[in-house]
């Protein structure tokens, strides 16, 4: 279907109601939660609480049961429902899980993906409860030593006439058939790339398969026990779905949007269908899971980043065509149908919490050290990534079709993207920052700065103009005082959230607007120790700004990001477009040896004019090694990229490109520091001949927003939803340049200090990784980093989520 016939459709839908049903419009969005990322919430149907992000749901076969796989962070964990009365019959905590979950056709057993134990779990149900009765083994666990394998069963089918368990898996990417009786594995079939699920067709005569990482659904004869069929289907296919007459095949594909409508008598796909709210080829909506109607006339899909379901009528395959949307909970990450109600796992849930407890740690033992207590005692978990982002479960009445035109207005109303932000941006006439995408602006050259994990509240909670809680400062202006002079002799920004969780998915982020299926469902993994996590190609974005310049013909340059630690670049864009004498051995380098190496770069660039329009440049040691015995003290690692950061910022300005320049700094994530409003907000700075000077501005902005303002400077289109439709910092920007340079202050603190040898809080850095960003869990790294500056016995902060984010109602900062 096109675009213009599916914008009609639902258009038609939404102006034939919409004066009928305004009242319950208007009592549903007077419940709207505001997002960090400036997105919104209306979640309809009742709920009931999930775990730690809720991956899969399984139907048992008479739909007296529902389960669920909660595969984040923190605490994984398998939940029994009655799905006749919609409640919790029993919870069990799981030491792995991924994704794989399914009922024997009895309704006696739970088979459940054990994640990177490489096992699959199986749990008898008796008298409503869950007990962990077997495990078959596919191989040695993840961290097992020298015997460790990699396999991570994701997908799962069973046949139980055969007594057949089918196991895909993302890491050796394999199809395994089981005999249930024995445990034993049959047979071990390669497949193309990591595998996402599998399904059994109605007489388990075909096993079809989602090739995550190959953009492919694998046709698999049970009969044969061989794969005889591909077929090509959109980028990153996740969930699948079958109509009851065994006909029609539908594909989820969550880089594009779209939805892969297959015939299997053809073997081929008959349509695609755009799940987006606005349709778009660009990446942010994530068509995440599908459910089919019992009558097969109704598609359900979920759209992670839109929070909503798209509603489509396939009851003409080949002419399908758009119902509506429903609004869910933040990140719906499956979707099942039950008779007349939709079954939908919201894998963040409604909104982030407030955490009293504070993060949670990560043993019992680094409990006593850390916060002091009974050892012996269940702590609460409580992490940005895990605890404070628990998932819930919509259960939503199948809506008749007024209903459903109400629930579309609000999904409208809920996305801030529209395609005509691709083309064109809020702004004003004569601002460095164009209004439409390609007209001309005096900046000619953008640098962007990307720092390691502090929130505002940390660094600049000190300036009395912004909106700080100075009790939750850690590196005011006598360790910061090149940061601070930029908030102050420039802009000061106290309303700027990040868009990423972590820097797994905040580099992803900070460059490309986006993080894909892939990475928000693995990056959990690996920083709860769960396992492995992302790995390979799968969890890169289509698009990231170098991407954006090359097709555009801006010349780019990075400086350490998204280059590996041999110094090769991590994605094809980058080659030759690197600084080779860039250091990128993390934590291990200080960032005054980064801008050593950048300053000679950019002066010999600067010698045959060729300093290129964009250049990104990764500077971290904010991120500091905590209490590391040997190691610069965390003030010593902050006040090294303070002062990095104020000598590049004064380098600029005093060259002949200043006035023509922009300096973009940001944090690629606040990951779990304390913040009185949001764990999210975080500082960012911008200076340059066209920056206001002494401004502060209150306006909500995100990390896309930062990419948005980059991309209109430089005549970039947008790569996502995300930067198209984020505000651009433009009342950050003047018409009147100011050639005044910058002049970076010295350091306030020795840079050579380093942790003592012999003290407590050195014993807890014991056995610690501090060879790269985030090796440390954040519950230990923020909780060494308070006590090493307030006292052994000062108690660490709770980080604080907001229930919702009030974005002001129109430009609000403030000439000072």
């Amino acid at each position: 279907m096109s675009y213009h016939k599916l914008l009609l459709a639902t258009g038609v839908l939404l102006l034939g109601y919409r004066g009928l049903h305004a009242q319950n419009l208007e009592t549903l969005e007077r419940s709207r939660v505001k997002l960090p990322n400036g997105w919104s919430l209306t979640p309809v149907g009742k709920s009931l609480p999930l775990g730690d992000l809720p991956l899969n749901i399984a139907i048992s076969k008479s739909h007296r049961f529902a389960a669920v796989t909660n595969d984040g962070e923190s605490t994984q964990t398998i939940q029994l429902l009655d799905a006749v009365a919609d409640s919790e019959l029993d919870k069990v905590e799981i030491s792995r899980a991924w994704g794989g979950i399914v009922f024997s056709a009895d309704e006696r057993s739970l088979y459940v993906s054990g994640g990177d134990n490489n096992w699959i779990v199986r749990y008898d149900i008796s008298n409503k409860k869950l007990n962990a009765q077997d495990t078959i083994k596919l191989g040695a666990a993840w961290g097992a030593g020298a015997n460790a394998t990699m396999i991570s069963p994701t997908g799962l089918a069973l046949d139980d006439r055969k007594g057949v368990l089918y196991v895909v898996t993302k890491q050796d990417n394999s199809l395994y058939l089981i005999d249930i009786k024995t445990k034993a594995v049959t047979q071990k079939i390669k497949l193309a790339a990591e595998a996402y699920t599998c399904l059994l067709s109605p007489d388990n005569s075909k096993l079809y398969i989602s090739i995550w990482g190959g953009d492919k659904v694998a046709v698999f004869d049970t009969k044969l026990n061989q794969v005889t069929n591909t077929i090509a289907v959109g980028d990153n296919p996740n969930d699948l779905c079958l109509s009851h007459n065994n006909k029609y095949l539908y594909v989820a594909n969550a880089n594009d949007n779209t939805v892969s409508v297959i015939s299997l008598q053809q073997n081929k796909v008959l349509e695609t269908l755009n799940t987006a709210v606005y349709p778009t080829p660009l990446s942010g909506t994530t068509s995440n899971s599908v459910a089919l109607s019992k009558d097969d006339k109704t598609l359900y899909i979920a759209n992670a980043d839109n929070n909503c379901l798209a509603v489509f009528d396939v009851s003409q395959p080949g002419k399908s065509k758009s119902q509506g949307f429903i609004p869910t909970g933040w990140y719906p990450s499956v979707v099942r149908v039950i008779d007349n109600k939709l079954y939908v796992a919201n894998g963040k849930g409604f909104s982030s919490l407030p955490n009293p407890h504070g993060p949670n740690p990560i043993s019992k033992k680094q409990t006593v050290l850390l916060h002091g207590g009974d050892p012996n005692k269940d702590q609460p978990v409580q992490y940005i990534g895990g605890g404070l982002l628990m998932g819930t479960l919509s259960i939503i009445d199948i809506p008749k079709e007024q209903q459903l035109s109400v629930y579309s207005q609000a999904v409208y109303h809920n996305t801030p993207y529209s395609r005509q932000q691709e083309h064109s941006a809020l702004g004003e006439p004569g601002n460095p920052v164009p209004v439409k995408v390609g007209d001309k602006s005096p900046i000619k050259h953008v640098f962007y700065i990307i720092q390691e994990n502090r929130t505002y509240d940390q660094v600049l909670s000190d300036m009395p103009k912004g909106n700080g809680d100075t009790s939750l400062l850690l590196f005011g202006r006598r360790i910061t005082p090149n940061h601070h002079a930029l908030a102050e002799n420039f802009v000061l920004l106290d309303n700027f959230y990040v868009d990423g969780e972590v820097s797994a998915d905040g580099h992803n982020w900070s460059l490309g607007a986006y993080a894909t299926d892939y990475m928000e469902k693995n990056w959990p993994t690996s920083y709860g120790h769960h396992g492995k996590g992302a790995t390979g190609n799968t969890g890169k974005n289509k698009l990231y700004i170098w991407d954006a310049a090359s097709r555009a013909n801006i010349s780019y340059r990075t400086y350490g990001e998204f280059i590996n630690a041999d110094n090769t670049p991590q994605i094809a864009v980058l080659k030759d477009h690197f600084a080779k004498s860039y250091p990128t051995r993390d934590l291990l380098d200080p960032d005054t040896l980064r801008y050593e190496k950048w300053e000679k770069d950019f002066d010999s660039l600067m010698r045959i004019n060729a300093v290129p329009q964009l250049s990104t440049l990764r500077m971290l040691s904010d991120h500091t090694e905590g209490t590391k015995p040997g190691r610069p003290t965390p003030f010593a690692h902050v006040a090294d990229n303070d002062l990095a950061v104020g000598r590049l910022v004064e380098h600029i300005s005093k060259s002949p490109i200043w006035e023509n320049s922009v300096i973009f700094i940001l944090e690629d994530d606040a990951q779990n520091g304390p913040d009185h409003v949001d764990a999210h907000r975080s500082p960012a700075y911008i200076a340059g001949g066209f920056v206001k000077r002494g401004f502060v501005d209150h306006t909500m902005y995100s990390t896309s927003s930062m990419l948005r303002t980059m991309e209109l400077i430089l005549g970039l289109a947008p790569m996502t939803q995300y930067d198209a439709s984020a505000t651009p910092m433009w009342r950050c920007f003047t018409s009147q340049v100011n050639k005044t340079p910058f002049n970076s202050l010295p350091s306030n603190i020795n840079l050579n200090e380093l942790n003592p040898r012999d003290n407590k809080l050195g014993a807890l850095s014991k056995g610690l990784d501090f060879s790269g960003v985030d090796k440390v869990p954040d519950a230990i790294m923020n909780n060494m980093l308070w006590k090493a500056i307030k006292g052994i016995n000062a108690t660490a902060p709770s980080p604080v989520r907001a229930a919702f984010v009030k974005a002001t109602a129109s430009a609000d900062g403030d000439d000072d």
